[in-house]
Protein backbone atom coordinates (compact mmCIF):
# COMPACT_ATOMS: atom_id res chain seq x y z
CA UNK A 1 0.00 0.00 0.00
CA UNK A 2 1.44 3.37 -0.95
CA UNK A 3 1.85 6.19 1.52
CA UNK A 4 -0.47 9.18 1.34
CA UNK A 5 0.28 12.84 1.76
CA UNK A 6 -1.40 15.98 2.97
CA UNK A 7 -0.14 18.73 0.67
CA UNK A 8 -0.78 22.36 1.51
CA UNK A 9 -0.12 25.43 -0.62
CA UNK A 10 -0.30 28.25 1.91
CA UNK A 11 -0.23 31.98 1.29
CA UNK A 12 -1.50 35.20 2.77
CA UNK A 13 0.05 34.57 6.16
CA UNK A 14 -0.64 37.02 8.91
CA UNK A 15 1.37 36.73 12.12
CA UNK A 16 -0.82 35.73 15.03
CA UNK A 17 -0.42 33.87 18.36
CA UNK A 18 -2.93 31.27 17.09
CA UNK A 19 -0.37 30.15 14.49
CA UNK A 20 2.17 29.45 17.23
CA UNK A 21 -0.42 27.46 19.16
CA UNK A 22 -1.31 25.51 16.00
CA UNK A 23 2.35 24.63 15.47
CA UNK A 24 2.71 23.59 19.10
CA UNK A 25 -0.30 21.26 18.90
CA UNK A 26 -0.29 19.76 15.39
CA UNK A 27 2.26 16.96 15.91
CA UNK A 28 0.12 15.46 18.68
CA UNK A 29 -2.75 15.20 16.17
CA UNK A 30 -0.48 13.45 13.65
CA UNK A 31 1.11 10.92 16.02
CA UNK A 32 -1.84 8.47 16.20
CA UNK A 33 -1.73 8.24 12.39
CA UNK A 34 2.08 8.11 12.11
CA UNK A 35 2.02 11.40 10.21
CA UNK A 36 5.34 13.20 9.76
CA UNK A 37 6.28 16.49 8.19
CA UNK A 38 8.41 16.02 5.08
CA UNK A 39 8.30 19.65 3.91
CA UNK A 40 7.39 22.59 6.09
CA UNK A 41 7.95 25.92 4.40
CA UNK A 42 11.52 25.28 3.30
CA UNK A 43 13.34 27.05 0.51
CA UNK A 44 11.25 27.03 -2.64
CA UNK A 45 12.45 27.66 -6.19
CA UNK A 46 9.78 28.08 -8.85
CA UNK A 47 11.09 26.72 -12.16
CA UNK A 48 7.79 26.75 -14.10
CA UNK A 49 4.74 28.96 -13.65
CA UNK A 50 3.92 30.91 -10.50
CA UNK A 51 3.74 29.72 -6.92
CA UNK A 52 3.03 32.42 -4.38
CA UNK A 53 3.37 31.17 -0.84
CA UNK A 54 4.87 28.13 0.79
CA UNK A 55 4.49 24.34 0.77
CA UNK A 56 3.77 21.88 3.55
CA UNK A 57 3.91 18.12 2.96
CA UNK A 58 2.92 15.59 5.62
CA UNK A 59 3.44 11.88 4.96
CA UNK A 60 1.11 9.13 6.20
CA UNK A 61 2.89 5.79 5.67
CA UNK A 62 -0.37 3.90 6.29
CA UNK A 63 -2.06 5.38 3.24
CA UNK A 64 -5.15 7.41 2.42
CA UNK A 65 -7.29 5.98 5.20
CA UNK A 66 -4.88 7.37 7.80
CA UNK A 67 -4.67 10.74 6.05
CA UNK A 68 -8.47 11.03 5.93
CA UNK A 69 -8.88 9.90 9.53
CA UNK A 70 -6.27 12.42 10.71
CA UNK A 71 -7.90 15.33 8.90
CA UNK A 72 -11.36 14.40 10.22
CA UNK A 73 -10.14 13.60 13.73
CA UNK A 74 -11.58 15.65 16.60
CA UNK A 75 -8.04 16.53 17.71
CA UNK A 76 -7.15 18.09 14.35
CA UNK A 77 -10.54 19.70 13.82
CA UNK A 78 -10.12 21.32 17.24
CA UNK A 79 -7.00 23.22 16.10
CA UNK A 80 -7.79 23.72 12.41
CA UNK A 81 -9.34 27.17 12.86
CA UNK A 82 -6.10 28.35 14.48
CA UNK A 83 -4.54 28.09 11.01
CA UNK A 84 -7.46 28.80 8.70
CA UNK A 85 -8.41 32.02 10.51
CA UNK A 86 -4.97 33.48 9.69
CA UNK A 87 -3.50 31.70 6.65
CA UNK A 88 -5.16 31.21 3.27
CA UNK A 89 -4.44 28.17 1.21
CA UNK A 90 -5.42 24.91 -0.38
CA UNK A 91 -4.96 21.51 1.25
CA UNK A 92 -5.31 18.20 -0.58
CA UNK A 93 -4.89 14.60 0.47
CA UNK A 94 -3.16 12.57 -2.24
CA UNK A 95 -2.10 8.95 -2.59
CA UNK A 96 1.54 8.31 -3.36
CA UNK A 97 2.94 5.66 -5.66
CA UNK A 98 4.17 2.22 -4.72
CA UNK A 99 7.90 1.68 -4.28
CA UNK A 100 9.34 0.78 -7.65
CA UNK A 101 6.78 2.86 -9.55
CA UNK A 102 7.71 2.97 -13.23
CA UNK A 103 6.23 5.72 -15.41
CA UNK A 104 7.01 3.62 -18.50
CA UNK A 105 4.48 1.03 -17.33
CA UNK A 106 1.93 3.81 -16.83
CA UNK A 107 2.54 5.03 -20.38
CA UNK A 108 2.12 1.48 -21.73
CA UNK A 109 -1.16 1.10 -19.84
CA UNK A 110 -2.48 4.41 -21.18
CA UNK A 111 -1.43 3.56 -24.72
CA UNK A 112 -3.11 0.13 -24.62
CA UNK A 113 -6.31 1.52 -23.05
CA UNK A 114 -6.88 4.04 -25.86
CA UNK A 115 -4.49 3.47 -28.77
CA UNK A 116 -6.14 6.09 -31.00
CA UNK A 117 -5.80 8.81 -28.39
CA UNK A 118 -2.17 8.09 -27.58
CA UNK A 119 -0.88 6.79 -30.87
CA UNK A 120 2.58 7.85 -31.93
Amino acid sequence: MPAAYALAHLHGRSPHPDIIEYLERIQATLDPFHGRFRIHGGELEVVEGEWPGSVVLIEFPGGMADAREWYASPAYQDILRLRTDHIEGVVVLVEGVDPGYDPLKRAEKLRSADPSGYAR
